[in-house]
């Protein structure tokens, strides 16, 4: 990261990147969200001189909490920065990235702002005019008018137990004792004072009456593949966030808790199989970036071995699967779902969803996710650990299983690494590894003493394997397809 910003500043300020000197120049920092807001995405580094000298800040404990409120009240529409501390040279450098808003124009302090070469400019009246007429011709799905529906169709309870939690939640300024129609309308959940697809979907008292296929479907397989009976199977209904909650308590009634005693402890320890976090992170996102216009629904698949999250939808405009697991930005498809969502903190802002996914997963001692597109639908899947007794079935050693168990949790081994981990000899460490690659427990990568390395070979055959057996066999041709 830290040569990622030396690059940066050696480039100079430009269109996409500004320098701010000190935090005092708080009002020139706000204009700069504001253009970034209104022109294209850019990255605001603070504690940097205008020529690209290094001259730091000052950093207390709530400074960065500080001035994400500062930019949040200061703003309208309220933009929720990505804000984030570093070092470089030993000083403290605070990177600020912002978003092109979908809604524009956003002002800071009453003035709105566009960016132009390497310099922020106040809109004239007309700018903003057109700026807004442009911004509105792209009505998202979720921000259209529900069809038939009126605010007799909304939940007036769980709209205010909803302004509770977000005010508690993330400090959302709202008091939930306000008209049910204001509530709505301060959300952006109106559209011609009539209730959006969105609002229907989070706070309907019968979403499926408007949406049918606004349903998570939750299958239970024996075993490791969809051929497998169906243990059991639920078709989950109600709101969206109801919807998330339930498919959370299906997933914890078919995984396994983890139990061990570990050394110096009198009581047991206990973990689920998979991360909490991870799991309803991946449920949120199903549910806040699915495709609503599909026939089909979000479905949850519990394995033996892994847990799959499929959902409706696709990838935005010229992103890969790998791009999922870099750093990006918050492109959802539905923005006003995503929006609620964030008020009570089921999702983040800030496109780092599936970057903390893989994160819980590995520091919980699981595989990295897979993150599949089927030209149809996205598929998210968790991977349980190698089990112990299928390694000793495979005749391993017990050197060899911690060494696998190694190679799980860092990714891979090298023969120093197995060396100092099982405390043995080169020549037993070459001689183990050969052995796990031709069990295709693991395989080699790299050329050379210092460069060769081991990596898990049964979790890609694994994912492989699944893959192949999506493209044979096509959806209506699946057990659990048929039971539409």
């Amino acid at each position: 990261m830290k040569t990622k910003i030396k690059e940066l500043i050696e480039k100079g300020e430009s269109r996409t990147l500004e320098f701010k000197e000190s935090l005092s120049l708080k009002n020139e920092i706000g204009e700069s969200v504001s253009a970034f807001s209104n022109t294209c995405k850019g990255i605001i580094l603070v504690g940097i001189k205008d020529s690209g000298e290094i001259s730091g800040v000052q950093i207390g404990k709530k400074t960065i909490e500080e001035l994400a409120n500062y930019i949040k009240q200061n703003t309208d529409n309220q933009v929720y920065s990505d804000i984030n501390l570093n070092k470089v040279n030993d000083k403290n450098i605070i990177i600020i990235k912002v978003n092109e808003d979908d809604e524009k124009p956003v002002f800071f302090r009453g003035k709105a702002y566009k960016r132009v070469g390497k310099s922020n400019h106040k809109l004239s009246a007309s700018e903003i005019r057109k700026l807004a007429k442009e911004s509105g011709k792209k009505v998202y799905w979720d921000g259209q008018v529900c069809d038939g529906a009126g605010l007799k169709d909304i939940d007036d309870e769980k709209i205010r137990e909803f302004v509770k939690k977000a005010k508690r939640q993330r400090g959302l300024n709202l008091l939930e004792t306000l008209p049910i129609k204001e509530i709505l309308m301060r959300l952006k959940l109106l559209r011609e004072d009539k209730p959006t697809n969105a609002a229907i979907l989070l706070f309907g008292k019968e979403p499926q009456k408007f949406f049918i296929q606004s349903e998570i479907k939750c299958i239970r397989f024996k075993g490791i593949d969809v051929t497998g009976d169906m243990l059991d199977f639920k078709i989950i209904e109600k709101d969206i966030i109801t919807q998330l909650k339930k498919a959370e308590d299906f997933i914890f009634e078919h995984i396994p808790m983890k139990a061990w005693i570990e050394e110096g402890k009198l009581q047991r320890q206990e973990k689920w199989l998979y991360p909490q976090k991870a799991i309803r992170e991946a449920l949120a996102n199903a549910l806040a970036h699915r495709d609503y216009e599909s026939p089909s629904k979000v479905q949850v698949r519990v394995f033996d071995d892994r847990i799959e999250f499929w959902n409706p939808g696709r990838l935005p405009e010229g992103w890969t699967i790998e791009k999922l697991k870099q750093e990006h930005e918050s492109k959802p498809f539905n923005p006003l779902i995503a929006k609620q969502f964030f008020w009570i903190k089921y999702i983040e802002d800030v496109g780092s969803g599936t970057n903390k996914i893989v994160k819980w997963c590995v520091d919980w001692g699981l595989p990295e996710p897979e993150f599949e597109f089927t030209g149809s639908s996205i598929i998210v899947t968790f991977k349980k650990s190698i089990v112990l007794e299928d390694l000793e079935k495979l005749g391993l050693n017990k050197r060899q299983i911690k060494s696998v168990d190694y190679v799980v949790k860092k990714g891979s081994i090298s023969n120093k690494e197995y060396q100092m981990l099982n405390q043995t000899s080169r020549y037993t460490a070459s001689r183990d590894l050969i052995d796990l690659v031709k069990k295709d427990v693991l395989k080699s990568i790299g050329t050379g003493k210092r460069e060769l390395k081991y990596v898990l070979l049964l979790t890609q055959n694994a994912s492989k394997m699944r893959q192949k057996m999506r493209q044979k066999n096509c959806e209506k041709d699946n057990p659990y397809e048929k039971a539409k």
